[in-house]
């Protein structure tokens, strides 16, 4: 008869389905390790299951932090190969452990693994060679807590004031997949300019940006620019920019000034004159206007301006196309607050480090279902975007508790 201390490590095994493959436990231990976060080995919660918990807490939101345990172990008494010693921890327990784990094994997993996922075949996330991405925004209402308030504030002021502290978020995503491979979030006050700031070093050649008129200055454009990606940015329609060139598609050549220069320029016009402006500071850029109908059903005008000069490389009419895809982004961010979170929308997070964890994990989970659906989607040649995102999200729920996935104790010399 095989005794209790022989019996296989699996006897105190944790399964979360999709997100231990994605997520394997040798790359959650790197993480601990690097953070110094790889915490005591006697405790029920060390770091490795907290982390799985955290992103499980992202799976099921509408869950209190036992019965999300619960799940993760779920079937491990009927097989009669429960650890000795170990039990579910209470939610006070599990919360202490989330802060001591702190966010940034959370943030350091999600810089491993979140990168662009598109296979060379994956419908509709390529443009012209480019790998087609883009960037757009969301706000998170957390809970009301002193801490919170403090750091994330209320944004607006009398009746417009937010009932709730506000972080908001920016991110960047492969339109093809929506698989969201970068962001940065700060307070609700924080802008979105601030926030792609420093999204644009994540930017690469081989790349095509999208963006939506709120991002766009020069020095943005500039520092994006300077990267090699492509870029095609929207344009509002009351920044006025020359027209150079007229192309044969109907989009014209022109150049971006920075502010001052252009005031001085308009200066030097009104007086007759001419002013001098260094070369290096005109962006040369290709603009395309177009118009749709808007919500109230009238005609609304669209300027996109792009670095691809070239009108024979990238047509003015396949551009105006393609910056219909910053929409699926934008989608991509819905999927994540509207389906992922419960209906009322708040994060569960009652300080700010913890808030900040719960996003990176927010984000890692969604990874993962986008990972699951582009592989369903490569393994019968369709389009991913035709693949339910909602219906995706439940298959993986129901996979944890199927097997086990990971240990709840600590890493030793003698794991696998």
């Amino acid at each position: 008869m095989t005794s209790p201390e022989s019996r296989p490590r699996l006897t105190d095994g944790i399964n979360l389905g999709v997100l231990t493959r994605i997520f394997h436990r040798d790359l959650v231990d790197d993480v601990l390790r690097e953070t110094g976060k790889t915490g005591d080995r006697t405790r029920l919660m060390p770091g490795r299951v907290t982390v799985y918990f955290v992103l499980a807490m992202c799976l099921f939101f509408e869950d209190g932090y036992e019965e999300v345990m619960r799940k993760l172990v779920n079937g491990l008494r009927f097989l009669g190969n429960w650890a000795p010693g170990w039990h579910v921890p209470t939610s006070s327990a599990m919360s202490r452990a989330r802060s001591r784990l702190e966010a940034a094994p959370l943030a350091a997993l999600f810089d491993r693994v979140a990168v662009p996922m598109a296979r060379p075949a994956t419908i509709g996330a390529w443009f012209h060679g480019w790998r087609v991405m883009a960037v757009d925004g969301v706000v998170f209402d957390v809970p009301d807590t002193p801490e919170n308030l403090a750091e994330f504030g209320k944004v607006g002021s009398g009746r417009n004031r937010s009932p709730y502290p506000q972080l908001r978020l920016v991110g960047l995503g492969e339109a093809g997949t929506h698989a969201i491979v970068d962001a940065a979030f700060d307070a609700g006050k924080t802008s979105e300019r601030a926030l792609i700031q420093r999204l644009i070093p994540g930017f690469e050649p081989g790349m095509l940006v999208l963006c939506d008129r709120g991002f766009y200055s020069y020095r943005l454009w500039q520092a994006a620019a300077a990267t090699g990606a492509a870029l095609l940015w929207r344009l509002k329609n009351d920044i006025k920019i020359p027209i150079l060139t007229v192309l044969p598609d109907g989009s014209y050549r022109s150049e971006l000034l920075p502010r001052h220069l252009k005031a001085n320029q308009h200066a030097s016009q009104r007086r007759g004159g001419r002013s001098r402006i260094p070369d290096e500071a005109r962006l040369p850029v290709r603009v395309v206007e177009y118009t749709i109908p808007n919500r109230d059903g009238k005609v609304e005008t669209v300027k996109i301006m792009t670095t691809i000069l070239d009108p024979e490389i990238a047509p003015a009419a396949e551009l105006a196309a393609l910056y219909a895809q910053r929409w699926e982004f934008e989608l991509t961010l819905d999927e994540v607050e509207t389906h992922q979170m419960p209906a009322r929308r708040i994060l569960r997070s009652r300080t700010p480090e913890l808030v900040r964890q719960e996003i990176w994990a927010l984000l890692l989970t969604h990874y993962a279902v986008r990972a699951f659906m582009r592989e369903a989607a490569d393994d019968v040649g369709d389009d991913v975007d035709r693949l339910s995102f909602i219906r995706s999200i439940r298959v993986i729920r129901r996979q944890v508790g199927n097997q086990a996935g990971f240990s709840p104790s600590p890493p030793d010399r003698s794991d696998p």
